[in-house]
């Protein structure tokens, strides 16, 4: 059997209310679905060649930046924050983005963006999680997770109606409730994370790691302590 590639990957955990009582967004994945199908997940989705170079609003903090690009190539980080951004807005019609004017050529996947007025907004997006996908899967990431402030989105977080029917059932759930639902493991072991750095949103003092890359499973932290910002 042919081993797939590992592909870079985005995911976005979006909290609402978070000092009071917080909630994320959360959608199930389709039956027919080749990765996790059924499974209740945040949105996210593989890292397209298009979403490098495409213009942000504003950056990332250096912090996370810099954790980024440990094992990775330099331009990853933007990458990645787009890839977050855009699978944000294909899967449940919100919009992480502030104003801006975009070039004349626009790539097809951010067309519909685009046509909102806003950029990408990467400062908004807090690198708090990765994970590699253990072999013998029929796909594999290198997922990197970003958690985000529902504040900062720029239309109504109520307003699933641009969404493509990637997910399903595109709702806010308690925090308190998540582990109800029929979650992927690593999903469950991000979540006891996001939990426990709640009501702060920002960095963390390291970032865990799942590295799967081989047989052997490691949890590493990347990061150490920096400064947070």
């Amino acid at each position: 059997m042919t081993t797939p590639p590992i592909r870079d990957a985005a995911t976005i955990i979006l909290v609402r209310d978070a000092a009071t009582n917080p909630s994320i967004l959360m959608g199930q994945r389709g039956a027919g679905a080749a990765f996790m199908p059924n499974k209740v997940v945040f949105p996210g989705g593989a890292v397209d060649p298009r979403d490098r170079g495409i213009p942000l609003a504003t950056r990332m903090s250096l912090t996370c930046e810099e954790r980024l690009r440990l094992g990775a190539g330099p331009d990853v980080s933007a990458a990645l924050a787009a890839a977050a951004i855009r699978e944000l807005w294909e899967e449940s019609g919100l919009i992480l983005g502030a104003r801006g004017q975009w070039p004349d050529e626009v790539p097809p996947d951010w067309q519909s963006f685009a046509a909102t007025g806003h950029l990408p907004r990467a400062d908004a997006l807090h690198y708090v999680f990765r994970a590699i996908t253990p072999p013998g899967r029929p796909r594999r990431f290198d997922a990197r997770f970003f958690l985000a402030d529902a504040a900062h989105l720029a239309n109504d977080p109520d307003d699933f109606s641009a969404a493509t029917d990637e997910l399903s059932q595109l709702q806010w759930i308690p925090l308190s409730k998540a582990r109800s639902f029929d979650l992927p493991f690593i999903t469950e072991v991000v979540l006891a994370e996001v939990a426990a750095s709640l009501p702060r949103i920002g960095p963390p003092p390291s970032v865990p790691f799942f590295n799967n890359s081989d047989e052997e499973s490691l949890f590493e932290r990347l990061g150490g302590q920096s400064p947070l910002g």
